[in-house]
């Protein structure tokens, strides 16, 4: 069967900007292969696919890359897997947060999250955090707007979280 020329010449002009973004990463010690990419893409096609999206334009592979190129959590050997999961994860929850939230707010949100919550765990970003904000988004929360989606990650967070003060009590109880 005959493929559409527009979705070829729309893969074509993606596999070109996710190349493009070597130029960048590569400071971090990533870069994509020609092979890379166009597996990058043809992901990105399948998600679009499951998630029932349709996207125009640029897209956001290559701001996923450069948004999280200089993450701590990622390098050479797990790169190409997690820009494939992070797609997913976006393109999933711009569905759950119904669309309410920029790309741009997203974005920010997921990098606050996977750097300091998940600590590169993308099961936790989906499966816990992400899913916890889109409950909120869904449940009618619009206090992102003000802040672009910074610093929005601790509000819902329901998990005791490591604290310093409390470690530092603890210990001059048992040993001072």
């Amino acid at each position: 069967m005959e493929q559409n020329w527009m979705v070829l010449l729309q893969q074509e002009n993606q596999l070109a900007k996710v190349m493009e973004t070597n130029r960048m990463t590569e400071k971090y010690g990533l870069v994509l292969s020609e092979e890379d990419a166009k597996l990058i893409v043809a992901e990105r096609a399948n998600s679009l696919r499951e998630q029932k999206r349709v996207e125009f334009g640029e897209g956001i592979v290559s701001r996923i890359i450069e948004t999280f190129c200089d993450s701590d959590f990622i390098d050479q050997n797990n790169y190409v897997e997690t820009m494939i999961r992070l797609q997913e994860i976006f393109y999933l929850y711009k569905n759950e947060m119904q669309d309410e939230i920029s790309d741009d707010e997203l974005l920010q949100l997921m990098k606050e999250q996977f750097e300091t919550l998940c600590f590169g765990d993308l099961d936790y970003l989906e499966g816990t955090c992400l899913s916890i904000f889109s409950q909120a988004i869904r449940a009618g929360y619009r206090g992102y707007k003000t802040s672009g989606g910074r610093g929005e990650a601790s509000r819902f967070d329901e998990v005791k979280r490591w604290d310093y003060d409390l470690y530092m009590e603890a210990l001059s109880e048992l040993f001072g």
